[in-house]
């Protein structure tokens, strides 16, 4: 594809984690031709992007598939860029032993209200949701060591990390997404505002496929950007992060991912957990 000339500067929000910084490294640092387009980088937690998103403040973002869902008039899925796969999913973790229908009632911290980890709980069982607290991501596994909660909902490089806190996994949420639907499982997802058009939505999308196929040919180079946003990483959980969360999906979703999307928003919708009526297409 020959990307036009567009000559715009775009504001760009992705998180700090490492597969969003090996995502989008290239395309930021003028590693790749960005046909014209610059781009303003805002670097947040994911649950912030998310607040940000619902305020049409970004023209580019990565958010949770439970906040698109929120986001569909305003913004389009872009099928490159995204967090998508198996093996991959949030984990329930307490510090005892226990079943995940023992958590009924009992206090859960989750990593935000917008997370697709929160969906996927509320569509497992609505009657764990019963009293939950949104708690930083960075900081669930310390709340439940220290007893505050009773068990966390967790993501990210968590997901490697909690046995050193002592705790035990409850139940893995993406190990039941993948056997009841056979589907991998949509984590976050980058949106773009439908009133940037169609030239640059298409544009967009090329753009972040050559940025992760950067990546993936320039591992050591683009390592060096994400030290520098995950500083209290372990190299080894780092390159398990990358691993997991950064594959084919994050170069192009598919019909296969797209599937994953219209079943988990469908879910979402007959649950009355996100509005009706809208699809996740491109356009």
């Amino acid at each position: 594809m020959t990307l036009q000339a567009l000559d715009r500067t775009l504001s760009l929000g992705y998180s700090p984690c490492p597969n969003d910084t090996f995502v989008f490294y290239a395309l930021v640092h003028g590693q790749i031709d960005t046909a014209g387009l610059g781009f303003k980088e805002m670097l947040l937690e994911v649950e912030s992007l998310n607040q940000k998103a619902l305020k049409s403040e970004l023209d580019i973002t990565k958010v949770s598939f439970h906040a698109f869902g929120y986001l569909r008039d305003a913004y389009c899925l872009l099928r490159a860029g995204g967090a998508m796969g198996r093996g991959c999913g949030p984990l329930v973790v307490a510090k005892r032993e226990t079943s995940i229908e023992g958590l009924r009632g009992k206090k859960i911290a989750i990593p935000g209200r917008l997370t697709t980890a929160f969906l996927l709980l509320q569509l497992y069982d609505p009657a764990l949701v019963a009293d939950v607290v949104a708690v930083p991501f960075d900081r669930i596994m310390d709340a439940v060591k220290g007893g505050s909660v009773d068990a966390g909902l967790i993501i990210h490089e968590s997901r490697f990390t909690y046995p050193d806190y002592g705790l035990f996994e409850v139940m893995d949420l993406g190990s039941w997404w993948e056997g009841d639907t056979g589907l991998p499982l949509p984590l976050g997802c980058i949106i773009a505002k439908k009133g940037l058009g169609s030239d640059i939505l298409q544009t967009l999308e090329t753009l972040i496929r050559k940025s992760v196929e950067y990546a993936f040919a320039h591992r050591e180079r683009t390592m060096e950007y994400l030290k520098a946003h995950s500083q209290e990483m372990e190299d080894t959980v780092l390159e398990q992060h990358i691993n997991l969360y950064v594959n084919d999906y994050s170069l192009d979703l598919g019909s296969e991912g797209m599937a994953a999307v219209e079943e988990l928003l469908k879910r979402a919708e007959s649950h009355g957990i996100v509005p009706g009526g809208r699809n996740a297409a491109l356009r």
